[in-house]
């Protein structure tokens, strides 16, 4: 991963970016239903609020993080808890709940070092990591909410941190799927918006992945359908992983159908 102070202000820059698409929104856009089937831009920002929270949690009370992971029955069912407190508020008082939220949790992972290890949903990890799961979440839920208001998003070399966190959770497709996972991890030949050349994943590997980096992002966080994106395999596990890519543990969910974004958020 990427040095511990790029991922926190890179964080705090993709917080920036976010506000920035919400900041106009009246009750109108708030209700705007988003390609998540069932969630509005008010269900999305819901979400983001109640991971922030948790990573807040993570970073300064493990304890009491572990507590909470317990008390969990499904994480579906934890999800859908999580976003009850904020669902009712109108959007001046959502957003401003938000922002609160975030700073607090920009703070958190501040005053941790970089390679401690903090618990999170499945396993303890790096508190940098940890901070690339936030802007993956932005990345995600941005998305969303980026296609619901029919705005075309500016990608920036930031998701660099979406790119390696899906390269180190590369496996989750296949546990996701029920798959025996290959041996040998893959090898990703990506361009950054910025036009230069990231090499990631396992270096040494015969199969590769090649395209642009947004694209990973958006296939991996499941908001582009892998025949809407310019991404190339090399190698069948490369071209069965294009199929199965999620950069998250846990169900798969709908994802999006081929063709519903063709000329769209690229």
């Amino acid at each position: 991963m990427t040095q511990h102070s790029d991922v926190l202000s890179d964080l705090v820059a993709e917080g920036n970016a976010l506000d920035a698409l919400l900041a106009d929104g009246g009750e109108t856009e708030w209700a705007r239903p988003t390609p998540a089937e069932g969630w509005s831009v008010r269900h999305q920002v819901a979400h983001l609020i109640m991971v922030f929270g948790l990573a807040e949690k993570a970073a300064e009370d493990p304890a009491g993080f572990k507590a909470f992971l317990a008390g969990i029955t499904t994480f579906g069912e934890a999800v859908q808890n999580g976003l009850k407190p904020y669902l009712p508020l109108e959007g001046a008082q959502l957003i401003e709940t938000w922002r609160t939220q975030r700073a607090a949790t920009e703070r958190a992972l501040n005053r941790v070092p970089q390679e401690r290890l903090v618990p999170w949903l499945v396993r303890p990890i790096p508190a940098a990591v940890l901070a690339a799961v936030g802007i993956m979440e932005m990345f995600a839920h941005g998305q969303d909410i980026a296609d619901a208001l029919e705005v075309e998003r500016q990608y920036t070399d930031r998701v660099r941190h979406v790119a390696e966190y899906t390269c180190l959770t590369w496996e989750f497709g296949y546990e996701s799927h029920g798959l025996p996972r290959p041996r040998k991890g893959l090898r990703f030949e990506l361009t950054a918006p910025s036009g230069q050349t990231w090499t990631l994943g396992a270096l040494d590997a015969e199969q590769q992945i090649t395209g642009p980096a947004v694209d990973l992002c958006l296939l991996a966080t499941r908001r582009r359908h892998r025949d809407d994106l310019a991404l190339t395999a090399s190698g069948p596990d490369a071209d069965q992983w294009l199929d199965i890519a999620q950069a998250y543990r846990g169900p798969t969910g709908p994802g999006r159908r081929p063709g519903q974004f063709a000329r769209a958020g690229r």
